[in-house]
Parts: C-alpha cells; structure tokens; sequence
C-alpha cells in the first residue's frame, strides 16, 4: 500500500510567509490605532427644535427641499438612531436629504429611574402624539409621513391606528408586528421571559444586559467571527473606521423604562396582541383596520431578530388599500448600511412617498 508523503517543506514555507504578513499587519494596524481616526457618528448637520423631558426632535434640512409633506422617523428605544447617520456618504438621513425630503428624527435620549413607570402609551399617545402635533403646526400641513424603525416601527403602527387623522404615508422597516413565530431565537428566548421579575428588580431594564442578549443570540458570528475579521483586516484605514463606527453604535445602548419592557414582552411576544386587533394602549383597543393611510413595509430575508414572518402579515392586516412588501436579502441592520441596500432603500422611500404627496 503506497504511503503519502506530508509536504512538510511547503507547510513550514507557508507558515513563514503568513508569519511575515502578520508581523506587518499588525504593525500597520497598531499604527493605525494610534494615530487619527475619523469614527464620527451622525456628522449629518442638524437642529433640536423640540425637547420634552430626555426626549429631544431632530431636524435635518434639505438644500433644495422637493416634497411638501416633512417626514417623522422613530427609531426603537433600544441602541441610538445614529444608525441612519453611520457615516458620510453610507448614510440614510443624507441620502434622503440629498433626494429633498425635510426629515426630523426622534431621539429617545437615556431613561433614567423616574422613566421606569413609563408605558407605551406614554410614548406612543405623549411624546410621539406631542412632536406629531408640533410639527403640524410649525409646517402647517395637515398630515405628516411617518417611518418607524423596529421597536419604533412598531409603536409607529400603534400610532397610525389610534391617529389615523394625522398620518398621510407610513413607512415601516424590520418592524415585528405578528410575534407568533419561532423563526429566530429572540422570539424563542422572549416568549420564555419572566419580563415582570426583570422590569420589577432592575427597573429600567438595563441597555448593557440587553446587548449581551443580542450577543448571544449568535455568539460565533458576533463576538468571535466579526474580531477575527477585525484581526485580518487591522491594517485598512477605511475597514478600521467603519468598524469602530459600528461598535460604537452597538455599545451605546440605552435603558429601556420597566413599563414599557414589560408591556412589550407580555402583549406582543407573549401574547400576540396586536396583529389580532387585541391590544390595548391607555385603554383604547389598537384596531389595525384604522390604518388606512398608504403603507410600505421593508424587511430583511436573513433578519435574525426580526424575521420575515414578523413582518410581512402586516399589510393585510391593515385597513389601507394601497400596501407594498419589499424584502431585501439582508439582516436586520444590512438595509441601512449595506452598499447594495443603500440604492434601493431610502431612494425607495423617497420615490414613493412623493408619488404620494
């Protein structure tokens, strides 16, 4: 029987070279770490022109504005609306400002103790209900557009069914509607959570704890994976600084209230409530046949926390007539940041909602 012959020169060659590589890598990357950086988030110009308690209005104004109708974007209470102001040139907030959109964005702020009696509808029918009513009035215009992100896509559901009068076009993006699924563990993990006990003993439910969550909901990809992938391109200006970008944006996580936590679990997650037309917000029933508005619902095929079948029963479950699914082959922050995305997502936005306007 013949016997294989190990290429033991060719292995201790390669290794040498690789050895080589790496001593510059890092030396280069070390370098790089020390010198200046541009890690900036949100460089996109803009105005506080409403502030209610920790939560502050953003305004973001285009140079050669092209729509009437200005546009409200609510981001999830968990992690900073900054998402859509990564960086320059791969940024959301420009491009729609580039396209002649006037945007004005929620910024939840940093809860504190005081806040952790805060439901959802003290965020939904307070302060969303308050900023819609201000930008009414200081535009002038009857109804506004209205685009949620998440969580925030959510509570902008909520809010277009119990103010169907105020809202002219909702946008919704990698927003859970129908939690009844067990596609993605975070569906799994919540409908098992004792949401009463963690909201009654932490408070507010604590931004650091969530994020280990989201970690371990894919802890190879997430926190082996993407260092080793930090380690082997350590010597690229530009890959380090959108690196640090994003790290930045996912340690930057804000509390969220005990009320509102608990609410969320136990009606959505657990229960379902709200697809079925079930739940209650400030003792009004959220009836989704109310939204009658034009409605276009973004999501993500390869969405790990917000899969598809959270997403797409929305739009027949609504009241409106004119409804449009769009699934982009990414995850749940690839629509916003992916290059690929990035053409087809706010262009998307802007090109329908001024057919609308």
């Amino acid at each position: 029987m013949p016997t294989t012959k190990i290429p033991v020169d060719l292995i201790l060659n390669n290794m040498s070279k690789q050895q080589k590589t790496t001593k510059k890598r890092i030396k280069k990357g070390r370098e790089l770490l020390t010198g200046q950086l541009e890690t900036e988030l949100a460089t996109t110009p803009y105005e506080i022109v409403y502030q209610e308690d920790r939560v502050r209005l953003k305004h973001y104004k285009p140079e050669n504005p092209t729509s009437k109708t200005p546009l409200l974007v609510v981001y999830a209470l968990i992690n900073r609306e900054t998402m859509l102001d990564l960086q320059p040139e791969r940024s959301v907030v420009e491009t729609l400002l580039e396209k002649g959109l006037e945007v004005y964005m929620i910024d939840w702020g940093y809860p504190t103790r005081k806040d952790q009696y805060q439901t959802i509808g003290d965020h939904v029918n307070g302060y969303m209900d308050n900023i819609v009513d201000f930008l009414i009035a200081k535009t002038g215009v009857p109804k506004i557009n209205l685009m949620g992100i998440c969580m925030g896509g959510t509570f902008s559901v909520i809010y277009s069914a119990l103010h169907p009068e105020k809202i002219k076009n909702l946008v919704t993006t990698v927003t859970p509607t129908n939690f009844d699924t067990d596609k993605g563990l975070l569906h799994i993990w919540l409908k098992n959570t004792a949401a009463d006990l963690l909201g009654n003993t932490y408070g507010n439910m604590p931004g650091d704890l969530m994020n280990l969550g989201f970690l371990l909901l894919n802890p190879a990809r997430l926190m082996i994976d993407k260092y080793v992938g930090f380690f082997n391109n350590m010597d690229d200006k530009v890959f380090v600084e959108n690196f640090i970008r994003m790290e930045k944006w996912i340690f930057d996580s804000p509390d969220v209230p005990a009320a509102t936590f608990k609410q969320f679990i136990n009606d959505c997650y657990k229960h379902n409530l709200l697809i079925q037309n079930k739940m209650e917000v400030d003792g009004t029933r959220v009836d989704l046949k109310q939204i009658t508005m034009p409605l276009l619902n973004f999501y993500g095929k390869y969405d790990h926390l917000v899969p598809p079948e959270a997403c797409e029963l929305l739009t027949g479950a609504v009241g409106a007539t004119d409804t449009n699914d769009i699934c982009f082959k990414t995850g749940h922050i690839g629509i916003y940041v992916s290059s690929k995305c990035q053409e087809g997502f706010a262009p998307k936005i802007v090109e329908w909602l001024k057919e609308r306007d």
